[in-house]
């Protein structure tokens, strides 16, 4: 059983990414560019591939989320990142799933047009849906997470840049990334900056704020079981990969952190990377004294240096004269240089909204701002 002590804790990363793109591969489409979609927990949002497959079940207690820290550049959104390997990231119903898979997979597989989108948006042939759908695991998001959704339009699934609220309920894969929101049967992937200024499209719930939503990124192995927080008792439930809830357990080694604080020190990283304790990570160290006796200096022997012949100069040819005109002020070419490239926006450069304490509540307006993201590399399909 992989230990739960692995990818525990929240880390930052900050990145401008290139332009939108069609949800990070696949045939496709792209939203209009600048627009983020608001989409709530219940809500199935336009274009659905599905009616909703969300099971019914007790609703799961919401922890706080502390605001992420600015950019380097004191402006921006930034979005923090998260293991999907990190326990109490999700949440669960001992032994219930929060989705039908078998249900999605039979709505899927009634509709060939709506199969081949959702297939191509996942990056599986059409007759391997369903079968993708089984080796996904049913829970339930406990942050507002942002992602590249999809909707059902003129026979394509059409990528959209959207904010899932806390509640949701989505089927994740074996690293812990969600892939499907069960409220629309919709295609999820990892999201894509936007450089352009951000536009809020459907209607903020309660506690929205855009320095609150993070990003779930796929772990770096996959992770055998999922350690989620009750939905029931605010225990902690151990679910394996790729089952539905019928081999849940209580974990036999519990997280060192609260199901309430999973999210309340956005300056946590993971223990994995942690720095060396004889000094700072990365940093030179000191050297130690040797404890080994001194050796008797060596006295190298005389070296006869080689005779030198005095050096030979090379006849230089004189350089070529162009010829100039008679009158110096016409006829002679102007010197043409190239523009400078442009260096395009830097890390953190994005204007953005400015961070309120941790515990406040406003609602986030529907107007303009920036955001980073993780880095791409780390960002697999």
């Amino acid at each position: 059983m992989r230990s739960p002590m692995r990818g525990l804790y929240a880390t930052v990363a900050v990145l401008c990414l290139g332009p939108l793109a069609a949800g990070c591969g696949g045939d496709s489409r792209a939203a209009e560019p600048g627009e983020i979609l608001l989409q709530s927990r219940a809500a199935p949002g336009p274009d659905p591939f599905t009616a909703s497959t969300v099971t019914a079940g007790a609703p799961a207690a919401l922890p706080a989320v502390a605001s992420a820290p600015k950019s380097p550049s004191g402006g921006g959104v930034t979005l923090r990142t998260v293991s999907g390997a990190t326990p109490g990231l999700y949440a669960g119903t001992q032994e219930e799933a929060a989705c039908d898979i078998g249900r999605q997979a039979g709505l899927l597989a009634a509709d060939k047009r709506k199969a081949k989108a959702f297939a191509e948006a996942v990056g599986v042939e059409r007759s391997g849906v369903a079968a993708f759908l089984r080796g996904l695991t049913p829970v339930v998001l406990r942050a507002d997470v942002r992602v590249t959704g999809h909707g059902f339009r003129d026979g394509s699934a059409v990528a959209r840049q959207s904010v899932l609220q806390a509640g949701t309920a989505v089927l994740v894969d074996e690293f812990g990334a969600p892939r499907v929101r069960c409220a629309s049967g919709a295609p999820l992937k990892q999201p894509v900056a936007i450089r352009t200024a951000l536009v809020n499209k459907g209607e903020p719930w309660t506690g929205y704020r855009t320095d609150r939503v993070i990003v779930i990124k796929p772990a770096t192995q996959a992770v055998n079981n999922l350690l989620l927080v009750s939905a029931i008792d605010n225990g902690w439930i151990e679910r394996p990969s790729g089952t539905e809830g019928e081999d849940d357990a209580r974990p036999a080694v519990l997280p060192p952190v609260d199901p309430d604080e999973v999210f309340a020190d956005p300056t946590r990283t993971d223990p994995d990377g942690a720095a060396d304790p004889a000094g700072a990570e990365g940093a030179t160290p000191e050297p130690r004294p040797s404890t080994a006796p001194p050796r008797p200096p060596v006295e190298p022997a005389p070296v006869e240096p080689p005779a030198l012949e005095p050096p030979v100069e090379p006849e230089v040819p004189a350089a070529p004269q162009p010829d100039l005109p008679a009158d110096p002020d016409q006829g002679v070419p102007d010197l043409v240089e190239p523009e400078p490239a442009d260096p395009g926006p830097t890390a953190g450069s994005e204007a953005g909204p400015e961070q309120d304490p941790v515990g406040a509540e406003p609602v986030a307006p529907a107007g303009p701002g920036r955001e980073t993201l993780p880095e791409a590399d780390e960002l697999p399909r």
